[in-house]
């Protein structure tokens, strides 16, 4: 605080003292670059008795603590010391130290006691000056703990260990007295509560003060490390008189506020038994998203995807967005019919999108609400990505055009961790949307508890300060500070692309819906709820006194849309269908037909001819740069897959890369996200290369096949599972003709983001007719590891697939196709790179678009066997839904005795186990690749082939995890229940896999023996 900031000469009062030594000075000339003093002096009293710090020295200390600044060695050393002191906190008087007599044994003269008494003053003032300058600090740190900021004058923020007091009584604390308050100070730069003015008396200072951080707008903003942030939103809120509002301003933001309030009335009226979970006690969030869009397109921004939760959803939609209110009054009817596919969701969690005239602005303006589940702030990263991907998709690389805004509950944005993911995304280079506008709807109760029981910091928005985002608190009853503040908000994302939180410190009239009874938890609180009164009444009845409307003007203002409110309830009425793709949030135009449907139910050969699978090849195997070092592991790398392309064979790594590459080539954007992805956690990727000596000079070869190429984007992803799935789900959302991956480090860690796949993935076609084509890589395989890192858990993805697992389905037409169309997802677990390369590029290559869950191998990623002829990847080839058996087994079918079916890595030690056991004869490994859509027709041929054959199906998984209770009652079904099908493979067990390598490897042999063992179920039949 005592830091020599401003120079004494500032200091110093505005009227000099009467002690004070006159002096004649010239202004010190600058001759060149470097600073030089030269200053001409004309004492009238010798310098040996001149009192530190009086009037006639000021202008030397300012020149020498300058040239302290540039350099201390050019000071004498007590000088140095001085400054140094002063920098480090200590009082000016305190840190002055005489310096040494020139020479030694001289007398020292005698001290004026006139002079002794200038020192006293000179130090008093400097200190008040320094207490100030704290006060001033103290209150924009702090000014928020006392600002008026509850609308029902209780308080669910326990600041009483850090006491703040405003008012004279605040001084006291820093040595100021109330004889002090009509003082004149000179004003630091680091405010701006004097407009024009330099200086203020002290009275003033603090009223200035309070009006800027103590009424109904608390900041939070000095945790920020960026000085120029700092200054700016201290113009923005201490600069005298910059909430004004022009009377045009005032009646727009009362027709807004009866938008927002007559709806909720509205909808109250007419089903006061439905579930709608209004916005009453937070009328002012609808003005308050309206100002932070009409700021964002006065700046530029043309689209604005929202994310938010049920409470307000209705209102948003209806006022913000502007869905025809017809179509959301007919949701409420009981007896509408639901049309189109899958099964719907209610009103509260649809989304929408809209283009249309901001009318503020006259410009045109997207704007996307995302449809989201109940699993409050899931949405999040899902917004962000589909807002990443669509600032890609437009060349916006600063955000100026595409923007995200985000509600949240008070009681959510401080319990869900996904907040604080999706928080430490937004300035990752891969991932940053370049700021996100945070609306948080603080009705200061989540459900039935209170604050006191859902968060252990002060505010719900403390989460925010991680990423030095600034924190608007605002009394969401004062309609004219939430817009300032919304302004402001949108501002500051538009100047500094940086994340902003507005808190709308409001309440909730009702409970937590239309039904439920909030005085059985909250007695106190509603009972005061019960006596506050509507805003729109308060501002109004404020308006009529400033004579900025008539009760006339405001009356009609009601009735008017009142009256739109009765014209389109009785528009709703003949409504009888409810489409849910009216209320699609992301739509595709042109890849669809107009109706909703595929152009075609076919899909092409994803093979590709042989000069491009080795022109990518050759890629795969160089470094495109000049002068850059790789590794020398890595060289051998590149090395080992010159020699594969020239062998025509790919491993899964080098597959993956041909699949990639070729549709790069064609113009389709890949994105692949996640963990480590660029190395691979298994180091077989190495998508990005290093120079080994420079830097962070890297090498994207992928970005090198083609001029006319798409670009290829690989990221590692912060250490999130949730977060970064759900953001690359939207990333996904945004547009179907690219290639979105996610990779789990290990399968098992998508568990953490169990969430986006049962809510978004699983089900998001089925509730919201939305498609997504978004791929999921998950490693998997048991290899004596351990419990974790062992199984991606493929029975919890099977489990939830939606085929029929009791019903043989009729074989016509295109049946492979008509199952993609018809499944939810789809699960693949390949045993070659080539049909790996096949299902990734099926992925764009179907006119539609389905989730696909890929469990990859480890293993298998360097297994001699797992390797792929360019044979199987040229035109003509498709992927393999089922691989029949192929060696001596299926050339006398009639001596087959067992058809084992199994599926991914297994298969390699079932062949190493058969051979060894010399059964290739009389055993056939057919192995499943798609285990969803359950390849139906594909089973029965393999059946039917080996009719004396046992059925038997092998798997390394425990019995109660992996296929198995999926498969078998499918291959029943197939064959009508005609034969049993046996189980090879672990017992049941709690966890995944043991710890222990030996029982690892006894456990392998023993299942492989059942499955080889011609009479392990002979006293089973």
């Amino acid at each position: 605080m005592h830091r020599l900031r401003t120079c004494a000469s500032r200091l110093w009062p505005l009227t000099p003292p009467q002690h004070a030594r006159t002096a004649s000075w010239q202004r010190p000339s600058v001759a060149s670059a470097q600073r030089t003093f030269q200053p001409i002096r004309c004492y009238t009293a010798p310098v040996t008795t001149e009192p530190f710090l009086s009037s006639t020295s000021s202008n030397y200390v300012e020149e020498m603590y300058y040239a302290w600044q540039e350099n201390p060695k050019s000071v004498h050393e007590s000088w140095d010391n001085f400054f140094r002191q002063t920098n480090a906190g200590t009082p000016p008087g305190v840190a002055h130290q005489r310096p040494p007599p020139l020479a030694s044994g001289l007398p020292t003269p005698p001290r004026d006691p006139v002079l002794a008494d200038g020192q006293s003053g000179v130090e008093k003032l400097v200190e008040d000056h320094l207490a100030v300058q704290t006060l001033i600090r103290a209150y924009q740190v702090r000014g928020h703990q006392v600002a008026k900021l509850n609308p029902l004058g209780i308080s669910c923020v326990n600041f009483d260990h850090t006491p703040f007091t405003v008012g004279s009584q605040q001084g006291g604390f820093y040595g100021l007295s109330e004889s002090d308050l009509d003082k004149v100070f000179r004003l630091p730069k680091t405010t701006f509560i004097g407009g024009s003015e330099g200086a203020l008396p002290l009275r003033e200072i603090i009223r200035r003060l309070e009006m800027a951080y103590c009424q109904h707008i608390g900041v939070e903003f000095m945790f920020i490390n960026d000085l120029e942030q700092c200054q700016w939103i201290r113009q923005k809120f201490e600069t005298p008189g910059v909430m004004q509002f022009t009377l045009e301003e005032k009646r727009t933001l009362l027709a807004r506020m009866v938008r927002s309030t007559r709806f909720e009335e509205f909808l109250h009226r007419k089903w006061s038994s439905e579930k709608r979970f209004g916005l009453e006690g937070c009328e002012s969030l609808i003005p308050a998203l309206k100002t932070i869009i009409d700021k964002s397109s006065e700046n530029g921004v043309e689209s604005v995807i929202l994310g938010m939760s049920h409470r307000g959803r209705l209102n948003v939609l209806a006022n913000v967005i502007r869905k025809e209110l017809e179509q959301i009054f007919c949701q409420f009817d009981p007896k509408l019919e639901a049309t189109d596919e899958g099964s719907g969701d209610v009103k509260y969690h649809l989304g929408m999108y809209h283009r249309r005239i901001n009318r503020v602005t006259d410009r045109n303006i997207t704007l996307s609400l995302v449809a989201n589940p109940s699993h409050l702030e899931a949405v999040d990263p899902v917004v962000q990505g589909k807002t990443k991907a669509e600032q890609f998709y437009c060349g916006d690389t600063e955000g100026n055009r595409v923007m995200s805004i985000l509600l949240h509950g008070d009681a959510a944005f401080a319990g869900q961790g996904i907040v604080y993911e999706t928080f430490h995304l937004s300035d990752l280079p891969s991932y940053t949307t370049h700021g996100t506008v945070h609306v948080v709807v603080n009705n200061q109760i989540g459900f039935t508890t209170d604050p006191r029981m859902a968060r252990s910091s002060p505010y719900p928005t403390d989460v925010a300060r991680v990423v030095n985002a600034p924190i608007f608190h605002v009394n969401a009853d004062d309609p004219e500070a939430v817009v300032y503040v919304c302004d402001v908000a949108a501002e500051w994302r538009a100047t500094f692309h940086k994340d902003v939180v507005v808190d709308l410190v409001c309440y909730r009239r009702n409970g937590h819906n239309e039904m439920d009874e909030p005085m059985f938890t909250q007695p106190l609180m509603y009972k005061q709820i019960k006596k506050q009164k509507a805003v729109l009444q308060k501002y109004a009845e404020k308006l009529m006194a400033e004579g900025a409307v008539t009760r006339q003007e405001y009356e009609e203002e009601i009735a008017k849309y009142d009256k739109i409110c009765e014209e389109a309830y009785a528009r709703s009425k003949d409504e009888k269908i409810l489409h849910i793709k009216h209320w699609l949030d992301s739509p595709w135009p042109g890849f669809f037909t107009l109706d909703g449907q595929p152009k075609s139910l076919t899909c092409p050969s994803t093979g590709v001819e042989e000069v491009e699978l080795a022109h990518i090849g050759e890629v795969a195997s160089s470094v495109p740069v000049k002068d850059f070092t790789v590794h020398g592991g890595l060289r051998r790398i590149l090395r080992g897959r010159g020699v594969m392309v020239e062998e025509r064979t790919v491993d899964w790594a080098l597959g993956e890369y041909m699949a990639f590459g070729s549709l790069l080539k064609q113009g389709t954007h890949v994105r692949l996200s996640g963990q480590d992805v660029e190395r691979g956690t298994f180091s077989h990727r190495h998508h990005i290369l290093h120079d080994q000596n420079v830097d962070k000079r890297t090498c994207i070869p992928m970005n090198h096949i083609d001029p006319n190429q798409a670009s290829y984007t690989v990221c590692n992803s912060s250490l999130s599972e949730y977060g970064v799935l759900g953001f690359e789900l939207g990333f996904a959302m945004s547009s179907p003709n690219a290639l979105v991956l996610w990779e789990a480090q290990f399968g098992d860690f998508h568990n953490t983001a169990q969430c986006i796949i049962d809510q978004f993935i699983c089900a998001g076609q089925t509730k919201w007719v939305r498609q997504n084509g978004i791929v999921l890589l998950l490693p998997h395989g048991l290899e004596g590891m351990g419990p974790e890192h062992s199984s991606a858990r493929p029975e919890r993805f099977l489990q939830m697939c939606n085929d029929d697992p009791d019903v043989f389905p009729k074989i016509q037409g295109d049946f492979a196709m008509q199952q993609l169309y018809d499944c939810n997802w789809i699960v693949v677990n390949c045993s070659t790179p080539a049909n790996y390369f096949h299902v990734l590029r099926r992925q764009i290559l179907l006119p539609f678009r389905k989730p696909l869950i890929v469990f990859t191998p480890k293993s298998l990623l360097r297994h001699p066997e797992a390797k792929s002829s360019f044979d199987d990847m040229l035109p003509g080839t498709n992927f393999r839904r089922l691989i029949p058996e192929e060696g001596l087994a299926s050339q006398n079918p009639a001596g087959v005795r067992r058809v084992v079916f199994c599926t991914g890595k297994v298969y390699y030690d079932l062949v190493r186990a058969r051979k060894s056991h010399g059964m290739e004869d009389t055993v056939a490994i057919v192995r499943v690749e798609q285990l969803s859509p359950f390849p139906f027709d594909l089973v029965k041929m393999e059946v039917a082939k080996y009719l004396q054959a046992e059925l038997v199906w092998c798997q390394e998984e425990h019995k109660n995890q992996g296929y198995y209770d999926y498969v078998r009652p499918r291959i029943c079904s197939t064959i009508d229940h005609a034969r049993p099908v046996w189980y090879a493979g672990r017992d049941p067990a709690a966890a995944p896999a043991t710890g222990n390598k030996k029982a690892h490897l006894v456990e392998l042999e023993r299942f492989l023996d059942t499955a080889l063992n011609l009479d392990a179920f002979r006293d089973q039949h």
